[in-house]
């Protein structure tokens, strides 16, 4: 069993050291890697940072010459991930351990996002207790804030840092149990049966909650994603990696923030691996209605005169119009339309969200009806669209949910 630990050892030498020996006290073995350019490594590494840059299509000398340092972190970071990916597909890494600061974390988390899912994967940074998003980005990342900065061995480093090394190896161990277990189990039909993603928000949780349950009523395991920005592109990441085969993606709101400027985009990858893989896929509108921000004070002025929506002290809902709903209508039939596989649109005539129903705050017909003509005037005649007279959360537009996409993956429909 092999931890990679990964980082500038011209700086932070004396600390990977310590937790190397923390390791290999636990029976494990470790493969060092330098990322460092500064000054000669504190201690020999076992992969040495001039393979970094090569991975990176560069050179050590290029870059000390440059003497340009944020370069030579975009470098490092480049290379790291490269290279980390290779020891990964040749078996060589069962944990990536990481330590540093802006510089350090930049390059680790690069590496480490390079991992598949379930690859344990832990960065000690100095930066851990702030906004972390672009270092985690949609991997399973395990932050650990160094509480001090990570120079010298003293009483508080050493607890943090013999901490992390205790947390990698009893992830590592973990690991190597489930997977003895999975070598030594009896091989069952399940297990190759589809594994299904779905996108869920407060607002849609009856209609995904119900398909969910009648799709796994048949044998099948259902992941669902908070359409939160980063819920969809984790979706979307796990679409990518190939280990998702079918889609439910009732709830595609994300695209109405990145569309109107909310605080929960998904990027405008969103609504895009699925078809791009060709796996079967059905699509609904679920929350389109709105837009997501923070508190009331934190909506741009811009808006001032819009339907608003106070979810709670934390979350502000904005109704879309029905001329933003006429461009999401457009975005959604061409990135459906532009599946390599089977794909279906579902719209719910009566409502896309609990609060946009006749008597709730954001019903407005006439904006569900610019979305719902916008998506008939530009979708491929290869999509199929379903129009049900239903409300997005009616017990019957969740069943036909799930039945069309069951019946593309061509498995028995629950009863």
């Amino acid at each position: 069993m092999s931890i990679l630990l990964l980082g500038t050892l011209d700086t932070k030498g004396v600390e990977f050291q310590f937790v190397r020996d923390l390791l290999k006290q636990q029976g494990l073995d470790t493969l060092v890697i330098d990322a460092g350019v500064l000054a000669p490594p504190q201690f020999p590494p076992d992969i040495a940072r001039e393979k970094i840059f090569a991975a990176a299509g560069s050179s050590l000398n290029a870059v000390v010459k440059a003497n340009d340092r944020g370069q030579a972190v975009e470098l490092a970071a480049k290379g790291a991930a490269k290279l980390v990916a290779e020891l990964h597909t040749q078996g060589k890494v069962d944990g990536i351990l990481g330590l540093g600061g802006s510089a350090g974390t930049t390059i680790g988390t690069a590496a480490m996002r390079a991992l598949p899912f379930g690859v344990p994967k832990l960065m000690v940074s100095t930066l851990a207790s702030g906004q972390v998003k672009s270092f985690v980005g949609v991997r399973d990342i395990m932050m650990l804030y160094s509480v001090v900065d990570i120079s010298g061995i003293n009483r508080i480093s050493r607890t943090v840092l013999t901490n992390a090394a205790h947390a990698m190896a009893g992830m590592a161990a973990c690991g190597l149990a489930l997977a003895r277990r999975h070598a030594n189990a009896k091989p069952q039909a399940a297990n190759d049966r589809p594994l299904i993603s779905a996108t869920m928000f407060g607002v849609t949780t009856p209609c995904v909650e119900a398909a969910r349950k009648q799709i796994e009523t048949v044998g099948y395991e259902v992941l669902v994603f908070h359409a939160t920005g980063t819920g969809g592109m984790t979706m979307e990441a796990f679409i990518n990696d190939g280990i998702i085969q079918g889609v439910l993606d009732i709830t595609t709101t994300e695209l109405a923030d990145e569309l109107v400027g909310g605080i929960l985009g998904a990027g405008p990858d969103r609504l895009t691996a699925a078809a791009r893989r060709g796996i079967p896929q059905v699509i609904s509108v679920g929350a389109i209605d709105m837009v997501n921000f923070g508190p009331r004070d934190t909506v741009p002025e811009k808006f001032k005169d819009r339907k608003f929506y106070v979810h709670n002290s934390n979350v502000t809902l904005m109704r879309t119009t029905p001329a933003e709903n006429d461009r999401l209508g457009k975005e959604i039939a061409e990135k459906a339309s532009a599946a390599k596989g089977p794909t279906a649109i579902l719209l719910p005539l009566k409502g896309v969200s609990a609060i946009d129903r006749e008597g709730q705050p954001f019903w407005w017909p006439e904006a569900d009806r610019a979305l719902f003509q916008s998506i008939r005037n530009w979708v491929g005649p290869q999509v199929k669209v379903i129009e049900l007279d239903l409300h997005v959360n009616d017990a019957e537009f969740a069943r036909t949910a799930a039945d069309a996409l069951l019946a593309m993956l061509r498995i028995p429909l629950a009863v």
